[in-house]
């Protein structure tokens, strides 16, 4: 009989809804599935959205320690399970938690969700840079979400010690009775509405196709950076075959994606990593039109799933829908080919099987 094993998990969990509240929510759900697991979790979610990540102020300050009381449930559990921040500040409010795990001499598993934790450390100094080194190097086993990320992790413990774990999409998005229509372009958006994703970019896209009369309609979906709700609304007001669908979840998310033929991520976001909203489309026989950022490349190969564009560039978006626009059996094909893709690799399954070999 095997001997249970108790994990505590302590990152951000929904609401709001992010890649990494989603992947911790599912990791936590698989892991309650096994009978040979105890799973706690401490919730570090921050209630307010907006871009200014990894940004001092007093209300997140005293949000974070709002969560240490908890941290008696380390005592309890024999693995402690971290998806901490990528910034300065997004990894030491974990600091109580990783001293005490390692007083205790407790397993320290760190999930990386994104590409900047080692550029982070690379441009901190002094004592700041020691405290973030200081904290990672207690890792027992780091977690990456490609290959290619791996340097996240190698500054502060051996490669050897780094893993790596594929992002995924739910299975539910599987199942569909619909047939997509590539009779004009249908294009959609599936993430938080913040500069850095490049909602400004596909807009401005969106606003050069209806310039030059190319036939298209577009849902965008997501919640809005409150910083830049007056103009994100203001490019939506000019637009006239593109609609805010709002934060969509389940059978809207699901209804959403199987309408959708192109789905476009122009990211540049500093944290980002491997967006689950790309394996989502790929499940759902979207062509990818994105950046070669982060993570990205890992997963997604240009010419093949869709295309890469230059990141900032609207002009080289609008080029690449007006490609697609013309090459509509391409379109079909390269549809059925990323639902095949996906279900080869990035199912939950198949995450599921990589997290129980690694944990």
């Amino acid at each position: 009989m095997k001997k249970t094993k108790s994990i505590l998990i302590i990152g951000p969990f929904p609401e709001p809804t992010t890649g990494v509240s989603l992947a911790n929510k599912v990791v936590r759900d698989i892991l309650k599935e096994q009978p040979n697991y105890k799973v706690a979790s401490i919730n570090t979610s921050y209630s307010r959205f907006d871009e200014a990540i990894g940004k001092f102020s007093f209300h997140k300050l005293f949000f974070n320690l709002s969560f240490y009381p908890k941290a008696y449930k380390i005592l309890f559990n024999k693995t402690i399970y971290i998806t901490p921040g990528q910034t300065f500040f997004g990894v030491i409010k974990y600091t109580a938690f990783i001293v005490l795990s390692t007083l205790l001499r407790k397993e320290i598993i760190i999930h990386v969700h994104g590409n900047h934790l080692g550029n982070e450390y690379k441009i901190l100094k002094g004592f700041k840079k020691k405290l973030f080194y200081y904290l990672l190097s207690k890792t027992t086993k780091g977690i990456v979400l490609s290959k290619s990320l791996k340097g996240n992790m190698t500054p502060f413990i051996a490669a050897e010690k780094v893993k790596v774990l594929p992002n995924f999409a739910e299975d539910y998005l599987l199942k569909t009775t619909t047939e997509k229509s590539f009779e004009k372009l249908q294009i959609i958006y599936l993430s938080n509405l913040m500069e850095e994703k490049g909602i400004f970019d596909l807009l401005d896209a969106l606003a050069l196709l209806e310039e030059n009369k190319i036939p298209y309609e577009a849902k965008i979906a997501g919640a809005i950076d409150h910083t830049q709700k007056e103009e994100i609304e203001k490019r939506f007001s000019k637009l006239q075959h593109t609609t805010y669908v709002g934060i969509v979840k389940g059978n809207d998310k699901n209804d959403l994606l199987n309408w959708g033929t192109v789905f476009v991520l122009p990211t540049y976001y500093k944290m980002e990593g491997q967006p689950i909203s790309i394996l989502e489309a790929m499940a759902t026989g979207n062509v990818i039109l994105t950046t070669a950022h982060a993570g990205i490349p890992d997963v997604v190969t240009d010419g093949i799933h869709g295309r890469f564009f230059e990141k900032k560039n609207p002009k080289e978006l609008y080029k690449s829908l007006t490609y697609f626009d013309t090459n509509k059996k391409e379109l079909s094909q390269i549809s059925d080919a990323n639902k095949q893709y996906f279900k080869e690799h990035f199912t939950r399954l198949q995450f599921k099987q990589r997290l129980l070999e690694i944990i």
